[in-house]
C-alpha cells in the first residue's frame, strides 16, 4: 500500500496545469465500444480508473494502444467476447455501468460483475434501470453482478428521468443514439461529462440537440463512424488546485480551466474575500469549452453565512463541494456545508478534525465549519473516496509539520502525476511504496 509523506505549512507559488476530465474520459471510452471501428481519443488522463477500464476492454477484445502520452486508439471492431469480461477490473470502478448504455445495440446477453469506486453511501442503478427498460434492455441484480439482456432497441417519445444523475443520463443518451426513431429526454443531467459525451457521439455522427440543457432531443442513426476527439480539461481537478492555492495562502495560477463550470465556485471565493484575475480566455481544444488561467492571489477570508451545498449543474457541482471545507477552515466564522447527495460523505469530513480544524457534524449530510484554524500534522488512512481523499492531502499540504497518508491509490485513481504536480508548486510530498 503506497503513501505520501508531506511536511506541509508553507506558501506555494508558480503554475499548475489542469488535467482531462475524468468523468469525461470515462463515458467517452465507453461511448467508443458504439463505433464499431477505430475511434482517437486526446488528451486521455492516465489515471488508475482509465487503466481499470482499459484492462476491462483488453479483457473482452477490444484493442487499445497509447500514442505518444495521452492519445488513446481505440479499435471494437471485433466480436466482443463478454464472457471473458475482467471481474476484478470491473468490480473495482462504477464506471462499467455505463456498459449498460454502451452495448444497448452491441450485445444480446452479458453480465457486468458489481462495482465498487468510492465508497459515499447507497448509490442505487434503479435510476438507470428505469431509463433504460424503456428501450429494451432489462437488467436483473443478482448478488454478485448484473445480468444484462438486450431486446430489440426503440426510442423513446417521452423518456422522464427518475433521476438527473450524470452516469444515468449518460447510459439514456447511448441507448438512443442507435434508437431507430426520435428520443426525447427531460430532466438531462447538463453536467460537463454529459456535454463531452454528448460533443464526442456528435463527432462520431450521432444527432442530438440541445446539449447543455436539460431537455435532450435525439434521432436515432443505423451506425456511428470512425472519429478522433480530444477529451475536455477537468473543472472538479482544476477546482481542487483552486482549493489547495486558497487554503495555503499562496499566489499560483491555475491553468486550463473550463471556466463555465466553476462560476459559481469563484462567486462563493468571491463573497468570502478570495481575489483573483481570470487570463488568457480561449477555447479548448475540442472547441466546445470556453477556457481561462486562474491567478490566485493571497486574501484574508470571512466564513459564508448562508449554508452552502452542491446541486446538479448549472449550481455549484457536487463534486466541488467538498473542496470547501478545507478553504473554510481558513476563513473567520461559522459555515454549515450540506452536502446531501451521498450519505457518507459528510462523515469523511470530520477526518480534518485529526489535523486541527474545527469541523462539527450535525447529521450524516451536514456539518459546521469553523475558522480560521492552524492546522498541524498527523497520519491517517486515505478516506474511501477520490475527493475527500483529495481533501484530507490539501488539508496536510496546509497544516504545520510532517503528514501521512495512507493509501494513495485512491488519489491515483483520479488524478494524474499528482506528485510531480505538487512538487512543481513547491510542495514538499514523497511517494513511497
Amino acid at each position: 500500500m503506497a503513501k505520501f509523506i508531506i511536511n506541509g505549512g508553507k506558501k506555494l507559488q508558480g503554475s499548475i496545469a489542469t488535467s482531462s476530465a475524468k468523468n469525461a474520459a470515462m463515458g467517452i471510452l465507453c461511448a467508443s465500444l458504439m463505433v464499431r471501428g477505430k475511434v482517437t481519443l486526446h488528451d486521455m488522463p492516465r489515471i488508475q480508473e482509465v487503466e481499470r477500464m482499459l484492462e476491462v476492454f483488453k479483457s473482452i477484445g477490444v484493442s487499445c494502444v497509447w500514442e505518444g502520452d495521452n492519445s488513446l486508439r481505440i479499435d471494437s471492431s471485433g466480436t466482443l467476447k463478454m464472457a471473458d469480461l475482467d471481474k476484478q477490473a470491473s468490480k473495482r470502478m462504477r464506471s462499467s455501468l455505463m456498459l449498460f448504455g454502451a452495448l444497448a445495440t452491441q450485445v444480446k446477453e452479458y453480465k457486468i460483475y458489481k462495482s465498487g469506486g468510492c465508497k459515499l453511501g447507497e448509490r442505487t442503478v434503479r435510476p438507470h434501470l428505469y431509463a433504460l427498460e424503456k428501450f429494451g434492455v432489462s437488467v436483473k441484480s443478482t448478488a454478485h453482478y448484473y445480468e444484462v439482456k438486450n431486446k430489440k432497441i426503440t426510442a423513446v417519445e417521452n423518456l422522464v428521468m427518475f433521476e438527473s444523475g450524470d452516469t444515468t443520463t449518460e447510459n439514456a443518451i447511448m441507448a438512443a443514439v442507435l434508437a431507430p426513431g426520435k428520443t426525447v429526454i427531460k430532466f438531462a443531467s447538463s453536467n460537463y461529462m454529459v456535454q463531452d459525451v454528448c460533443y464526442f457521439l456528435q463527432a462520431a455522427g450521432a444527432k442530438i440537440e440541445g446539449i447543455g440543457t436539460t431537455t435532450l432531443e435525439i434521432i436515432g442513426v443505423k451506425k456511428l463512424k470512425s472519429v478522433e476527439y480530444t477529451i475536455m480539461p477537468d473543472p472538479i481537478v482544476a477546482m481542487t488546485w483552486i482549493s489547495l492555492g486558497v487554503t495555503t495562502h499562496s499566489t499560483m495560477t491555475i491553468e486550463n480551466c473550463p471556466i463555465q463550470f466553476l462560476e459559481l465556485e469563484l462567486e462563493k471565493l468571491s463573497v468570502m474575500g478570495q481575489k483573483y484575475v481570470l487570463k488568457n480566455k480561449r477555447k479548448s481544444q475540442n472547441g466546445h469549452f470556453d477556457i481561462v488561467d486562474i491567478v490566485l492571489c493571497p486574501s484574508e477570508l470571512v466564513a459564508l453565512e448562508d449554508k452552502i451545498y452542491g446541486r446538479p449543474f448549472p449550481g455549484l457541482n457536487i463534486d466541488n463541494l467538498p473542496f470547501f471545507l478545507p478553504i473554510l477552515t481558513q476563513a473567520k466564522g461559522r459555515t454549515l456545508v450540506h452536502d446531501w447527495v451521498y450519505e457518507n460523505r459528510a462523515i469523511y469530513y470530520l477526518e480534518l478534525q485529526k489535523f486541527g480544524a474545527k469541523v462539527f457534524l450535525v447529521d450524516p449530510h451536514r456539518v459546521f465549519v469553523e475558522g480560521k484554524t492552524v492546522l498541524k500534522g498527523n497520519e491517517v488512512m486515505s478516506p474511501s473516496g477520490i475527493r475527500p481523499a483529495m481533501v484530507v492531502l490539501i488539508t496536510m499540504i496546509a497544516a504545520k509539520g510532517q503528514s501521512v497518508l495512507r493509501n494513495s491509490y485512491m488519489i491515483e485513481r483520479g488524478y494524474e502525476d499528482v506528485v510531480e504536480k505538487l512538487q512543481g508548486l513547491g510542495v514538499d510530498i514523497t511517494r513511497v511504496d
